[in-house]
């Protein structure tokens, strides 16, 4: 099977450098039509130039591509409402989006002023929804759409030093369920990447130079590329770097049931071996699962079994 995108428009966000740069590059070398949007910000999100998406639009187009640069602020509804009129005065349509935008304002939480925490949120997970919402009727309409979140092994697992980080790409799998959920019935499919690799982002992590020589932004872009594909899963979360992939699931225990008059942290205690044993683990579709799991047990308690 050939993976090809043509006659798609596609938009990326924080293409200029690193993971996006590489996504909107090789979207268009499979034939989409390519929105380059980037701020032009520091890594922290200061200051701002369209130059950086401008140079990635200029190298699509001269390598025989479509694509045009945006320097949208993601956080700001207004310019990404912009956007994407001004992508569909130019292709009549949206079929990709992959929200890539992010910024870093690394602390531990202790030091750590709230208005940082607040404006990595913003980037990462606010301005993904902003960005995801301006797109959301279009792939109604046209019954397509392949919308990626790129979260990261700090919010799944979680890092020193990156609790608003951290906060704001576990949020993305949150959102990604939901929007999983709602968008089903029009062919929207719904993904996550948790990627490591060698860009500006990571580059402080003091991971020695011959292993991030392996952690390329095209390991990720495949990665990428299948899951806004026609044939894409959705709901998936997809760890990856240096040419590893895995699938990341959320799961939970089988837990007990405890009756009224044992409902307490005592018993809790008690049972906490019980409650945490990894023996049966339950793969909910989504958050009725694990209120049927109880409602169940409390069933068979309830009838003697």
């Amino acid at each position: 099977m050939s993976i090809n995108y043509n006659d798609k428009v596609a938009v990326v966000t924080g293409a200029g450098n690193g993971l996006g740069k590489s996504h909107a590059i090789a979207l268009a070398a499979r034939g989409a039509k390519v929105v380059v949007n980037d701020l032009g910000g520091a890594r922290d999100g200061t200051g701002g130039s369209i130059s950086a998406a401008e140079e990635v639009a200029n190298h699509i187009n001269a390598a025989g591509g479509e694509a045009i640069a945006d320097g949208a602020n993601v956080t700001d509804e207004g310019q990404v409402g912009e956007m994407i009129a001004a992508t569909m005065k130019q292709w009549g349509r949206v079929d990709i989006l992959v929200n890539n935008a992010g910024i870093l304002r690394d602390k531990t939480f202790h030091k750590m002023e709230m208005a940082d925490f607040k404006a990595v949120l913003d980037v990462h997970l606010v301005g993904s929804a902003t960005c995801t919402h301006a797109v959301w009727p279009i792939m109604r309409e046209q019954n397509f759409g392949r919308v990626i979140f790129t979260s990261s092994p700090s919010g799944l697992h979680g890092i020193f030093g990156q609790a608003n980080y951290g906060a704001a790409k576990a949020g993305m799998i949150g959102l990604m369920n939901a929007l999983h959920l709602e968008g089903t019935k029009y062919n929207i499919r719904t993904n996550v990447l948790s990627p490591s690799a060698k860009t500006r982002m990571t580059e402080d992590l003091g991971i020695p130079e011959e292993i991030l020589e392996q952690w390329t932004p095209e390991a990720i872009t495949a990665a990428m590329l299948f899951l806004v594909s026609d044939e894409a899963p959705s709901r998936a979360i997809v760890s990856c770097v240096g040419g590893g992939y895995a699938r990341a699931y959320m799961t939970e225990t089988d837990g007990v049931y405890l009756p009224p008059n044992k409902q307490t942290p005592e018993e809790i205690a008690a049972q906490w071996d019980v409650i945490s044993s990894q023996e049966n683990l339950h793969f909910y579709d989504n958050s009725a699962g694990p209120n049927m799991n109880f409602i169940q047990k409390a069933k068979a308690f309830a009838d003697g079994k």
